[in-house]
């Protein structure tokens, strides 16, 4: 039986925010599954800030998605055709599959899951690459102690909102910084934060002197630009920065805006440093395995948000950077 497969391909390096139009929407059949592969039916796509640096020619941690090529991104699909031993149809598998209906992949690329552990859309989540990304980046770059302060930037996003959590979970003091009353009663009432500054309506630089009356010992950034050197005026002697993301600059026609107040990093002793989550790859099961563990015992709470469609995919993209959505932001394809 032939299948046919939807994708999205890149069509043009976007100028500023990506539009429909640097996309092609392609048709074409599914090839033949070779050995040691696995064809794959796409259940959930994940979409994240990082995939708007993956369009952009020029030197980076990971080789820019070539014009012509099915956008990269994460997810999780169901084994249909298996032609390695250790995958049998039906397994429902993580890895990157593509902005497509069905994915050919090498069995060694993707990673079983267990949909009886945790419903799907987690293992893009906190299971996943974003949770992947917050453990790491502020229990091995950040390194909090019990009793320090922890600010993080984007925090109703899907990095950010487990960040402020486990950094709860390891005895810490957490402010977040999110957009808008919502998603700041949400860091607070459901997430346990200890307050949340609304830089849409507050100014941030006298919302962090509020809360954070000692200082910042670490900074978690998401979003670089105003609220990063924001932050780092208010910075503790040997504070930590976590540089995770610059969500604020993606988009930028012209040069990214670097921290004017980095000397504040001379003066307080403090550290800078940028995190990429592919350099943790040997230690995601152990991360997983603390992080499930946290959530069955309702100290680490998820949230995804699922819209539900493949064509929906140049819109979707975008919520993440008009700061739409609360939580991990997922496109369900099929049903699982």
């Amino acid at each position: 039986m032939s299948i046919t497969n939807h994708q999205f391909r890149l069509d043009a390096r976007p100028v500023g925010l990506p539009k429909r139009s640097d996309w092609k929407y392609t048709e074409e059949p599914v090839g033949e599954v070779d050995d040691g592969k696995l064809l794959l039916q796409v259940l959930y796509i994940s979409l994240d800030p990082a995939m708007r640096g993956w369009m952009n020619e020029g030197k980076s941690y990971i080789p820019p998605v070539g014009l012509g090529e099915v956008m990269r991104a994460g997810g999780v699909g169901r084994v249909i055709a298996s032609k390695d031993a250790a995958f049998a149809v039906g397994d429902t598998v993580y890895g990157t599959l593509g902005v497509q209906e069905y994915a050919i992949v090498s069995a060694k690329t993707v990673t079983k899951v267990d949909p009886r552990l945790a419903p799907l859309p987690v293992y893009l989540g906190v299971l996943g690459m974003p949770g992947m990304t917050a453990y790491f980046g502020l229990l091995d770059v950040g390194q909090p102690k019990a009793g320090e302060t922890v600010v993080v930037s984007g925090a109703a996003g899907a990095v950010g909102a487990v960040v402020g959590q486990v950094a709860k979970i390891k005895g810490c003091r957490v402010i977040g910084i999110a957009g808008g009353a919502d998603k700041c009663q949400y860091l607070v009432k459901e997430l346990g934060f200890d307050a949340a500054i609304d830089y849409k309506a507050e100014d941030v630089k006298e919302g962090l002197k509020k809360h954070c009356p000692k200082g910042i010992d670490v900074y978690f950034d998401n979003v670089g630009g105003d609220i990063l050197d924001a932050a780092l005026t208010q910075i503790t002697r040997g504070a930590r920065i976590v540089i995770c993301g610059a969500i604020s600059q993606y988009n930028n026609t012209g040069a990214v805006k670097g921290p004017a107040n980095y000397l504040s990093l001379l003066v307080n002793r403090a550290s800078m440093k940028g995190m990429v989550v592919f350099d943790y790859a040997d230690r995601y099961a152990q991360a997983a395995r603390e992080m499930a563990g946290w959530m069955k015992e309702g100290k680490l709470k998820a949230r995804e948000h699922v819209v539900d469609g493949l064509k929906t995919f140049p819109e979707t993209l975008l919520m993440l950077f008009k700061g739409e959505n609360t939580g991990k932001l997922i496109i369900k394809v099929a049903d699982g």
